[in-house]
């Protein structure tokens, strides 16, 4: 569900989450008012981390009613997508960087009856994307070197979100295979003052895994971070 004060949606991040209880930390990011619940899936390859897999979604799925936004940080990520399809995921989203068939891959996660997402590193360019904007729900903009959480937010991606809001609209205008809007996602350092940043550049699905955890009251710094944002875009 979109916000109806700011158009924007806030997806938390379990990446820092207390993984003990993992399942009075979902549930307190739900009653903070979140749309959807990402999981990033790392592999210890793409990225030098290790995280959950396809058993821990599944548990997930069975134990929560938001959206499960899949970000899939691992190595040749073709070969997994089937036990990540039937794991519950609402959305999966594969890095450009490890799809050499995008084309293939996305259009076998949108058969399969899930959203398709492709996301970018911040050294990766537009260009690699540019030609499969029909085939997905959203794109992601890392705005951090993805691995960990609680980085600092790299200002250089700004230009990159600005440059891609103008992309989809140009797709849209003069491509028929484009009839839905395409989400912006951004990922890393996203907090109360980067969000009116990344969202007056164009991206409307900001993850949020630190700041809200860290938070004293994460239902009242989500409602901060969504008024400042409007009170950005209104002045």
């Amino acid at each position: 569900m979109v916000s109806e004060n700011s158009g924007i949606k806030i997806a938390a991040s379990i990446l820092n989450s207390n993984f003990i209880n993992l399942a009075s930390e979902i549930k307190k990011v739900e009653k903070a008012g979140v749309e959807m619940l990402h999981i990033d899936v790392m592999d210890g390859n793409f990225v030098p981390n290790i995280t959950i897999g396809p058993p821990i979604i599944e548990c997930l799925r069975k134990n929560t009613r938001l959206f499960l936004d899949v970000h899939l940080m691992i190595k040749k990520p073709d070969r997994l997508l089937d036990s990540f399809i039937e794991s519950g995921a609402d959305l999966i989203n594969v890095h450009a960087e490890e799809c050499p068939h995008l084309d293939r891959t996305l259009n076998y996660i949108k058969q399969a009856g899930k959203k398709a997402a492709v996301a970018l590193n911040p050294s990766t360019p537009l260009c690699f994307i540019e030609n499969v904007l029909g085939l997905v729900d959203m794109v992601l903009i890392m705005t951090v070197n993805p691995g960990f959480g609680g980085q600092k937010f790299i200002h250089d991606m700004v230009y990159k979100i600005r440059k891609l809001k103008a992309m989809i609209e140009d797709y849209r205008i003069y491509s028929s295979n484009v009839k839905k809007c395409v989400d912006i996602q951004v990922d890393g350092g996203i907090n109360i003052d980067t969000a009116p940043i990344v969202a007056g550049a164009g991206a409307n699905v900001l993850v949020m895994g630190t700041a809200i955890y860290e938070s004293d009251d994460p239902a009242e710094y989500i409602k901060k971070v969504r008024d400042k944002i409007l009170m950005v875009k209104t002045i």
